[in-house]
């Protein structure tokens, strides 16, 4: 792709947008965020809070820790440790700069301080509304759709900021509607690396760092180390799967390291980068093939969640699985054919596993989205493949990926709202 054809900037920019540092699951952070923002805006340590949110929000807040709280977790603790600790103006690493005086200050906090939550029964999956109250001043912040997108500020009253929103409203951000996969293995192929090698560089560090931190500690239920002492020594495709379920075990068990985001998650940012280094490095991948594959799995990520949203019922590292078996293909000398036949055959398998929330379950479904994503690659080098008019999909691999948004958007609504009813009834 020529750097004068406009998709080129648009997809550097597109890579700028998503891949971005975050401190701990993001959904907390966001709600950390928006109070953080309001103690702001009123100007003290309020005397109560209230966290008004949408399912999903509640979904992906309820069993996670909060890291820098001490094992905090929940959306109580989330609130409470924007508020106290805080800084707006780091945005989703809001968090990472909490004293361990602080963090003593978040359970006094909350031992002293009413934090309600509630329930907002909207038509926006994303939605978080922080109301600060404290000796008759109040103030009210609003993050909608995506997860630093303030949409309405307001003081005792007064509006100070007000945007329109729209459910799954990101006019902020770049068109995403630019990508497709012939234009993103095009790109992939062909990028100054220049352009793009900061953010990769930067998603390796990071990435790789909470990767080793997960295999060398206890957190949750430790995938990765089971996965790592269950397989092979020599298998590149355990060590891989192994290091992004130690990523998460890390991450879901409140682990203060950063990583960068995919699509609004780091779940699936680790799912779409550590296999690809990882085997990058193990089958002797040059650090130029290592960059481009890794432009092309998070373009893919990108690509099909576009389609689902943010926030689903529809496990996000399902395309972000697949996405990675696109680039350990592109790292075995695979072309486009490759690439598309990799995708749609994970897709094809693995589709349909449910998003209930962030937990320590989530590094098991990261190694089994990895899974289908290698086997999708290996069944199309050994001549097989999943045809159009096989359950969900058809003809084309926009197409399908059509097909599995609609799915994760649209069919999967109902499971949505039992699965939060079944997790708020334990």
């Amino acid at each position: 792709m020529e750097k004068t054809n406009a998709k080129y900037a648009a997809y550097v920019q597109i890579l700028e947008e998503e891949l971005v540092p975050a401190m701990g699951c993001t959904e907390p952070i966001a709600i950390a965020y928006g109070a953080a923002k309001a103690r702001e805006l009123l100007g003290a340590l309020p005397d109560e809070i209230l966290v008004e949110a949408s399912g999903n929000i509640i979904k992906n807040v309820k069993s996670v820790v909060v890291p820098n709280t001490g094992g905090l977790h929940g959306i109580e603790a989330a609130a409470a440790a924007g508020v106290v600790a805080g800084q707006a103006d780091l945005l989703l690493e809001v968090i990472s700069r909490v004293t361990e005086e602080q963090k003593r200050e978040m359970r006094t906090y909350l031992s002293e301080h009413p934090v309600r939550v509630e329930f907002l029964d909207g038509d926006l999956v994303f939605d978080i509304q922080i109301t600060l109250r404290r000796s008759g001043d109040e103030v009210k912040v609003r993050v909608a759709n995506y997860h630093t997108n303030i949409v309405r500020l307001e003081r005792n009253g007064k509006v100070l900021l007000d945007l329109p929103v729209e459910a799954d409203d990101e006019s902020g951000l770049t068109d995403r509607s630019l990508l497709n996969m012939a234009d993103i293995f095009d790109f992939a192929r062909t990028v100054d690396l220049g352009d793009v090698r900061e953010l990769l560089d930067r998603q390796i560090e990071y990435n790789m760092a909470i990767a080793r931190e997960g295999l060398t500690h206890s957190y949750g239920a430790n995938i990765g180390q089971v996965i790592r002492d269950t397989s092979p020594a020599d298998d590149p495709i355990a060590k891989a799967k192994s290091a992004a379920a130690a990523g998460s075990d890390a991450r879901m068990g409140g682990c203060e390291m950063p990583v960068i985001i995919n699509s609004g998650s780091g779940n699936q940012g680790m799912t779409a980068s550590v296999p690809v280094i990882v085997y990058g490095r193990e089958t002797g991948a040059d650090e130029e093939k290592i960059h481009r594959a890794l432009v092309l799995s998070n373009l893919i990520t990108i690509h099909q969640k576009t389609r689902i949203g943010r926030l689903s019922a529809y496990c996000g590292a399902v395309s972000a699985g697949a996405a990675a078996g696109a680039g350990i293909a592109y790292l075995d000398g695979g072309g486009y054919e490759e690439i598309i036949h990799t995708v749609v055959n994970a897709l094809a398998i693995i589709s349909g596993m449910i998003c209930d929330g962030a937990k320590a379950s989530c590094a098991g479904k990261i190694a089994a989205a990895i899974d289908a994503g290698v086997l999708g690659y290996r069944m199309y080098q050994q001549g097989q493949q999943f045809y159009g008019g096989d359950g969900i999909l058809s003809h084309g691999v926009e197409k399908t990926l059509d097909n599995v948004g609609r799915l994760g958007k649209i069919g999967m609504r109902s499971t949505d709202k039992e699965i939060l009813q079944i997790m708020l009834e334990k």
